[in-house]
This record gives C-alpha cells, sequence and structure tokens, in this order.
C-alpha cells in the first residue's frame, strides 16, 4: 500500500525580519498539513503572520527557516525554473487588491499565466472561464471598466486558468461589498467542490464560516485548528515536479514583444524623448557615412576618368656637391619620343606643359592654368569635348592657335553664350575656341574646370617659350605597370648618365596607387566621422537605460504579479530586454529614414556628393538594436532577481 502523502506540509516554519538592530519574529515554529481537496481559512488579527505564512505557501516569499513540502518535495530546494513551474500549474493566486494590468483586456489578464506555462488555446479558455465566473459580457473590458467585484472575479478566473491543485485566497473580499463578497465565495466554494483546495486569509468571521476548516493565528503561532465541516480526504499519488526549460517560447516572444508596444504606444512623450538620442545618433551615422562615402565614390570617379593604367614622369632633382635637391632634371621632347619606341609596354604617351596665362574675351578677362598637350590627351584624361572638337595632330605639328577651354573659363568669359568658333586672346595671341571640355569638379583645393588646352608645340613656343615639358602621360600596356616604370626610370637615367643612385632626378607617379591611397585616407575619414556620430548613439542608450529603470520601478507589481502566476527570471529578463530592443530598434528605423532625408537635403542644397549603402543602414540598425541590449541589460537583470511579494507589495 502506497504511503499517504498531503498535498502540502509545513514543518517548523519561521520568518525573521532584521529592522535595523532589532529582531522581528514574524512567524515562530509553524507546523501545518493541508489534504487534497479541503478548505481551509486562516483568521488572524493585524500582524498575527497570517498573510506571511500565505505568501511563503504560495512560494511568493522564503521562509527563515523550516522544511516546506508539496506532494513529499521539499519545495524549498528547488530552483527558480521548478518554483516557477509550481506557481504556473500547482497553484493558483486571488489577491486582495486583484493586480490586474490596466492596459489589457479580461481576457488577455485571465489568458496571462498561459504564456508562462506553454497552455494552447489562451483565447477560448480564457473566455470559458470568464463566462464561468458571470462575465462573459465583459471579456474585452479592461480592469477601468470593470467594478471591484468584477475584477476580482477576473482574477479567479485568471488564478484558474492552468488548472491548479490549490488556490491561496488572500483576503480576497476585503474591499467588496456585502453581496459582492458572497459571489465571489460561492464561487470559490464550488471549485472546492470539484476537488480544487482552497486556502483563505480572511479577518472576518462571517468569510471564514465558507470553510471547512478554520486556523487560528496570533504573534506568528498557531492558537487553534477546527474542523468546522466534515469532509472525506482524497488519497493522492506525488506528482512530480516538472525541471521546465528557461527557452523563451513563441507565445512568450509575442507577449513580450506586445507589451513593449503597448508600453511604449501608453508613454508616447515619454517614449519619443527616449528614442531621440537614437534618432539622433543613427542619422548622424547615415549621413556623415554618406557624404564619406559620396566624397569616396566621386574622388574615385575623377582618378578613375583619368586611367588606372596611367604612369606619370616628372622630373626630379639630385644632389650636387652633398646640397640636396640643387640641380632639376629636365625632360625634353627627344625623350619623349625615345620611351615611346618601346609598344610592347606603351600604349600611348602624351607630354605636357603647365603654366599660368591671362584669357580675354571682349571686355572680359580671366586669369587661368593653361596645359599644352598632344591629341591623345582627351583619350588618356577622359576629356573629349562635350562641345566641339579636340585639336589634331597636324595643328600641333604646324603650332596651330586653337583651344578647348573648360566650363568654368566659359562661364567666366562667355556666360551663357556659346564659346564654340569664337575668338579669345591668350597673353595677347589670337586663339579660336574649337571645343568645351567635360566638367570635371573640384580637385582638391584647384577648380579642375578651370583650364586652358593648346596644342603642345603651340604652348611651347608661341606661349610659355620653353624646350622641355612638365610630364609626361603613359598609358601601359594590360598587365605591364610595374616593368614600364622600371623601363622608364631606367631609360632615362641612361640618357642623363646619371647612376641608380640617382634615381630621384626623376618622378613616377602611378595612379592605381594614388587610388589605394586615397581610397585609404577617405575610408579611415569616413569611419572616423561615423564613430563621431556614433558617440550620440553611446549617449542615446544612457537615456534608454535611464527610462528603463524608471519603468522597472512604474512597473514593479505588474513584474511581481508576472512571477506570481509563473515568469522565470530569464523569462522577466527577456521581457524587459525586449522592450529596451523594441524603444531602440524603433530609433534607429525613424533615425535611418531622417540621416537618408538629411543625405538627400545636403546632395540637393549644398552639391554635395553623397551615397547612402546598404551597409550603412545594417550597421546603424544593427548597432542601434545591440545599444537597447547592452543598455536594457542592467534595468532587465534588476527587475528579474525581485523578490515576488516584495514586488507586489512595492507602492
Amino acid at each position: 500500500m502506497e504511503k499517504h502523502v498531503p498535498l502540502l506540509q509545513i514543518k517548523n516554519i519561521t520568518k525573521v525580519y532584521n529592522v535595523g538592530d532589532n529582531r522581528l519574529d514574524i512567524l515562530k515554529g509553524i507546523n501545518l498539513t493541508v489534504e487534497e481537496g479541503e478548505f481551509v481559512a486562516i483568521m488572524g488579527p493585524s500582524g498575527s503572520g497570517k498573510s506571511t505564512l500565505m505568501h511563503i505557501l504560495g512560494l511568493l516569499d522564503r521562509p527563515t527557516d523550516g522544511v516546506y513540502e508539496i506532494y513529499g518535495e521539499n519545495v524549498l530546494k528547488f530552483n527558480d525554473n521548478q518554483t516557477a513551474f509550481l506557481r504556473s500549474k500547482i497553484i493558483g493566486f486571488v489577491f486582495q487588491q486583484y493586480n490586474l494590468l490596466n492596459k489589457m483586456t479580461a481576457a488577455d489578464n485571465v489568458a496571462l499565466p498561459m504564456v508562462y506555462s506553454g497552455g494552447k488555446n489562451r483565447k477560448e479558455k480564457s473566455e470559458q472561464l470568464l463566462n464561468e465566473v458571470g462575465l462573459s459580457d465583459r471579456i474585452e473590458h479592461k480592469p477601468t471598466q470593470l467594478s471591484g467585484g468584477q475584477q476580482q472575479r477576473v482574477a479567479i478566473a485568471r488564478s484558474l486558468v492552468n488548472d491548479p491543485k490549490i488556490i491561496f485566497a488572500d483576503e480576497p473580499t476585503g474591499n467588496l461589498s456585502s453581496k459582492q463578497s458572497n459571489e465571489i465565495m460561492q464561487i470559490l466554494t464550488d471549485l472546492n467542490k470539484k476537488g480544487i483546495s482552497v486556502i483563505l486569509v480572511t479577518h472576518e468571521p462571517d468569510i471564514a464560516k465558507w470553510a471547512d476548516r478554520l486556523i487560528m493565528i496570533k504573534d506568528g503561532q498557531v492558537l487553534s485548528d477546527t474542523i468546522q465541516k466534515k469532509k472525506e480526504k482524497v488519497d493522492t499519488k506525488p506528482l512530480k515536479i516538472k525541471k521546465e526549460s528557461s527557452h523563451l517560447s513563441i507565445a512568450e516572444f509575442a507577449e513580450n514583444f506586445f507589451s513593449a508596444i503597448r508600453a511604449i504606444i501608453s508613454n508616447k512623450t515619454r517614449s519619443i524623448l527616449t528614442m531621440l538620442g537614437i534618432i539622433i545618433g543613427v542619422a548622424s551615422i547615415i549621413s556623415m557615412l554618406a557624404l564619406g562615402n559620396g566624397a569616396q565614390k566621386a574622388l574615385e570617379q575623377q582618378i578613375t576618368s583619368m586611367g588606372t593604367n596611367l604612369l606619370y614622369l616628372m622630373p626630379g632633382r639630385i644632389s650636387l656637391g652633398g646640397v640636396s635637391g640643387t640641380v632639376a632634371r629636365r625632360i625634353y621632347l627627344k625623350d619623349v619620343e625615345a620611351l615611346a619606341t618601346n609598344t610592347e609596354l606603351i600604349k600611348n604617351i602624351d607630354p605636357n606643359v603647365n603654366g599660368s596665362v591671362q584669357v580675354v574675351y571682349g571686355n572680359k578677362n580671366s586669369n587661368t592654368s593653361i596645359t599644352g598637350a598632344t591629341p591623345a590627351y582627351q583619350y588618356l584624361q577622359n576629356a573629349v569635348p562635350q562641345y566641339g572638337r579636340f585639336f589634331t595632330r597636324s595643328e600641333n605639328e604646324n603650332l596651330a592657335k586653337v583651344c578647348v577651354i573648360g566650363t568654368t573659363v566659359v562661364k567666366n568669359l562667355f556666360g551663357n553664350e556659346n564659346p564654340v568658333g569664337k575668338y579669345i586672346k591668350i597673353n595677347r595671341k589670337q586663339f579660336r575656341v574649337i571645343g568645351i571640355l567635360p566638367v570635371k569638379g573640384a580637385q582638391g583645393y584647384r577648380d579642375g574646370d578651370d583650364m586652358v588646352i593648346v596644342p603642345l608645340n603651340t604652348a611651347m613656343k608661341r606661349l610659355l617659350g620653353t624646350n622641355y615639358v612638365s610630364s609626361v602621360a603613359v598609358e601601359v600596356q594590360d598587365g605591364k605597370m610595374s616593368e614600364t616604370e622600371t623601363y622608364l626610370l631606367q631609360t632615362m637615367l641612361e640618357r642623363n648618365k646619371l647612376t641608380s643612385e640617382q634615381a630621384d632626378a626623376f618622378r613616377i607617379r602611378n595612379m592605381s596607387d594614388m587610388i589605394q591611397m586615397l581610397t585609404s585616407t577617405t575610408q579611415t575619414m569616413t569611419m572616423l566621422l561615423g564613430a563621431v556620430a556614433g558617440i550620440s548613439l553611446i549617449v542615446g542608450g544612457i537615456g534608454i537605460m535611464n527610462i528603463m529603470l524608471v519603468s522597472v520601478s512604474e512597473r514593479t507589481r505588474e513584474i511581481g504579479l508576472r512571477k506570481a502566476i509563473g515568469a522565470t527570471r530569464i523569462a522577466v529578463l527577456l521581457q524587459f530586454l525586449i522592450e529596451s530592443s523594441v524603444l531602440s530598434l524603433l530609433g534607429g528605423i525613424l533615425g535611418v529614414s531622417l540621416g537618408i532625408g538629411i543625405s538627400v537635403i545636403v546632395s540637393k542644397v549644398a552639391g554635395w556628393a553623397t551615397f547612402i549603402s546598404t551597409f550603412s543602414i545594417v550597421l546603424s540598425v544593427g548597432f542601434s538594436a545591440i545599444v537597447g541590449i547592452v543598455f536594457g541589460l542592467w534595468p532587465a537583470k534588476k527587475a528579474s532577481e525581485l523578490s515576488p511579494i516584495e514586488a507586489l507589495r512595492y507602492d
């Protein structure tokens, strides 16, 4: 024959509070056994310890010492998950203050424990229970729309939703009229008749009379234990306590997510102000990265337009008599002709001379830069005229006085007039304009469109009076960059009878290296701008942490309720983490929209190049979500560590 195991049994339970240097004994070695199916009333004067005993029995509080067994299991040794399982599956609680969540409907309040127990058909079950307690017409009403008696009925329905073995009712009629009190007691009596054990705490003798058994407590001790009505004992088998996992179910995640949305909506102004830091931070990152990436793309486009397979040969300086950089070497046209003979390495070659000149048209004049070049210039420098044409080889050989001009020169001299075919004076010599160069834009500190290009021979002999060139642009055959660099330098050293130690007599600039260097620089600047903007995200994160701490304080009683109906520590932790993440993520999304708007406005108004990459959007939104998690962790941890009874008592 199996040994009889009571529903619950406590042995030598004590509860002591230390208030300063004073010891306060609330419970003094209480022993109590409750069988399954009993209806027990606990009475006593204020301060007798009856509510404290109720909270210990309901696993909302822990005793200082003693043993507490449910179905023969010492539940004081259980971990958080096991204790939460008991509060969810075996225990139902009815509170004097109802403890309903005001932002949820009656049906949602009733169904809430099923979120943590993993129960299915929550809507149908909650509506069925509300119908059983006479509230079928109040299913979609919120607590503020219900009377005290109706709210207590909702609380009773909530305590039944997970089919508990025992219901603890702490002063369930304390705030109700006599009629409402009788209705509530009748409901509890009917539940007891169905086999559910009921333990009731009250200070009203009329209410205690409903119970089968009356226990009187005074000064933390049991004074009497009286059977008021005879009731047959029910033999039960020990119930196996499950070790529930702490993973977050889909239903629990959905509840926490919508709880976060409700909290945000119910405090719109505070939520917007909290998100403001995140919005500004993300908008700053998006706009700063857009400007940086735009500058990088524009720079790459400008350099690429000049050709990535170009080398520039320029004269350098060599030391003489121990003095560094005293003698400048020259590059002559015959040197260029000699270099151009190696067609295996060199596809095209364009020697240039540069200088400054004054250009005049009518009564307008302007100082600009001039470049003497060969016809190859237009292809090597992506400078094929957008209007008119470039000069020809014969015009170069014949020292023709023709020119192509940049758009800035057009604006300064001609305004809206078409310059092609017109004559301008360059250093007091008449030149015919035959073409307009494509727009280049700013190139560093200089205007790439403020220039005039004339035939090389014309520039050298008619304008600048020089017999050497300033630089030589070399278009390299595919895959021959390194070999061509060596060839150019070696050939020039040999032609000038210089040794390899005097290699600084000539400089070679590789456009690919230049692109890489400038790209690296702009990337560094872009990331620096993004990092500076990211600081405001950190500030926004601090704001979220602050508001979440306020939220924890405001919703302490809600936390206590959730724990009382089966929420584990990890469930409460994740609830507030989800809320802070949702808050931060919403701020991130709004920040992305604002950042894109700012970038578009800056691009239109200031004319700056902007480029919004998918990476910057993902980075910003992801970082904002991480900020929500990191800065929400401490408030969430603080909420999860609250004792259920301390949270429920919080004002």
